[in-house]
């Protein structure tokens, strides 16, 4: 009997259940790994409680050519406990009660090691376990004899996310088992007794409690990365530094230790800022530090960096409003400046012919006597950073048809003459300079030799100032051609001119000439209320100085003197 029963052990059906196993193991494991892609998967349980149903079916074992039969109906319950994140213990038991009347059951009490590796939320497993085993039949055995049997074989759990990740389905669980059962001698005309070696297999599926925590043994090392944003700013700019940390016990409370090679750094946690101003353009290196404890023992550290980039300088446009002229024509240019960084921006202008009026982003060219050909007026824009950009726009003036001799002599035309500003002096802005004098000097030359002509004056005042400073200096120099030079005040025609630059424009006005004065307007000298002088007036030749004064030390006031009584 046993010399067949080993006969059996070397089955080809062992070997195909063998096979069998390990090609569901494998599956098991290929089903696990793509759900791993999906998934990190909950952390491992220390204790693994597991109750399912079975079914049990013995092959090549027979009692005198009685063969065993299948149990479809049983129960397997196991334990496991586990010492880290793949190895453990496992004790199992089996129960199979008669189903056909044939006596048939079986009963497993069995122990032995496990291991496991999960792949996201799917845990194989196999198992080798050894112990008792009884099983009755097929030629009435009674399931009270115990024997010694091997189990070996493996399944699969899958954790369910619901209950906190402590209940997992166990779909399948496949196990070979041997068992070797001495029922004594064969009595009753060979209808009990017999040792019965069994070789089976055994499917059983249900439900798995998971109880614990299991840490990974191995410590994984804590990493620490950091990123600053935006990368590439501009002066001014905050840059903001973020930290991002793993495998760090939060516990412990780490602090983070910022440094960098150029800006000042507000904040002391995982997130915290760079100051940009007033750094120089260039690359800029940050390093982070993970301490931890009073100590702060370094735990991890990073490096990133940012570079400052250059304010990038202005673009401008000019343009004018007309493209061809006659002389006299009024023309407005007009300057649109950009800065991709959005700085402040000044405007000037420049001519090669005429008078510009304005430094806003418009202006006004003044082509009065200009000669016929072309006008190039020139734009410019700078920024607070010193940047600056320029641009022309060109006006062509035409050449007017020869008059004839009566309309020649009939028109007399107006002539623009020199101009003065009031720029020099910050303190005394709509006095006369000596500059200004030389000026005037040759405006009275122009008044005395054309007696009969009188003079147009213009004052004008920049953006930040009122009429009143344009008033006021028109006023100022008509005084100095009345008072110094003997201009007849009858013959100056005062105006206030556009609000456009601190100066004033002079021209001479024949008689029967028609003025174009652009938007000059007239005004009332007598409600301009005078600020300081005029303009300077030298000090007489041979005028006393003012002696120095001396002053004495203070003495100490008299007693006063009591009044006498009345009499």
């Amino acid at each position: 009997m046993r010399l067949r029963a080993a006969s059996r052990l070397r089955s080809l059906p062992a070997l195909a259940a063998l096979v069998v196993l390990g090609a569901a193991t494998q599956t098991v494991s290929s089903f696990g790994q793509a759900t791993a892609a999906a998934s990190n998967g909950p952390s491992l349980s220390r204790v693994d409680l597991y109750a399912g149903y079975s079914y049990l079916y013995p092959f090549t074992s027979d009692i005198g050519s009685h063969p065993y039969q299948a149990i479809p109906y049983g129960g397997t319950g196991s334990l496991a406990l586990y010492f880290n994140r793949t190895f453990g213990i496992q004790a199992e038991g089996m129960y199979a009660p008669d189903s056909s009347g044939n006596i048939n059951c079986a009963t497993t009490a069995q122990a032995g090691p496990i291991v496991r590796h999960q792949f996201g939320r799917v845990v194989p497993f196999l198992h080798v376990l050894g112990g008792g085993a009884e099983v009755g039949g097929p030629i009435s055995q009674q399931c009270n004899v115990w024997g010694w049997g091997l189990t070996g074989g493996g399944g699969v759990d899958v954790i369910l996310p619901a209950f906190h990740n402590h209940v997992a389905l166990r779909p399948i669980q496949a196990d070979f088992l041997y068992s070797d059962i001495n029922n004594g001698p064969v009595l009753a005309g060979g209808t009990i007794g017999g040792i019965g070696q069994i070789y089976a297999a055994r499917v059983s599926a249900g439900i798995v409690f998971r109880f614990g925590d299991i840490q990974s043994v191995a410590k994984v090392a804590p990493t620490f990365t950091c990123t600053a944003d935006p990368g590439d700013p501009f002066p001014g700019d905050p840059v903001t530094l973020t930290a991002s940390t793993m495998n760090v016990n939060p516990k412990r409370q780490p602090k983070y230790l910022w440094t960098s090679s150029g800006g000042k750094i507000a904040g002391d946690g995982a997130s915290a800022a760079i100051d940009t101003a007033d750094m120089q353009p260039g690359t800029y290196e940050v390093t982070g530090k993970l301490v931890e404890g009073e100590k702060q023992k370094l735990i991890a550290s990073c490096t990133t960096s940012f570079t400052v980039r250059a304010y990038e300088p202005p673009t401008l446009t000019c343009s004018a409003d007309k493209a061809a002229i006659n002389s006299g024509d009024p023309v407005t240019i007009t300057a649109a400046g950009r800065s991709p960084q959005n700085r402040p921006l000044t405007y000037s202008y420049t001519t090669s012919a005429g008078l510009i009026v304005g430094n806003g982003t418009t202006a006004g060219l003044s082509t009065a006597g200009v000669a016929p050909g072309n006008i190039t007026a020139t734009c410019k824009v700078d920024d607070d950073k010193g940047q600056s950009a320029t641009a022309t726009a060109s006006i062509v003036v035409a050449t007017p048809p020869p008059p004839t001799p009566a309309a020649a002599a009939a028109v007399p035309q107006t002539q623009a003459l020199c101009s003065i500003t009031f720029d020099r002096d910050k303190k005394r802005p709509d006095r006369v300079d000596n500059e200004a004098k030389g000026c005037l000097d040759d405006v009275a030359l122009s008044l005395n030799r054309e007696s009969s002509d009188k003079l147009l004056i213009v004052g004008s005042h920049a953006d930040k100032e009122t009429n009143r400073d344009s008033a006021e200096r028109a006023m100022n120099a008509a005084d100095y051609l009345t008072k110094e030079k003997g201009i007849d005040p009858a013959r100056l025609d005062l105006r206030i001119g556009p609000d456009n630059s601190r100066s004033v424009a002079m021209m001479l006005v024949p008689p029967g000439a028609v003025i174009d004065d652009g938007t000059a307007t007239s005004f009332d000298t007598s409600s301009v209320k005078r600020r300081g002088q005029a303009y300077g007036v030298p000090k007489a030749a041979g005028a006393p100085t003012k002696p120095p004064v001396h002053r004495r030390k203070k003495r100490p006031a008299a007693a006063p003197v009591a009044a006498p009584p009345p009499a």
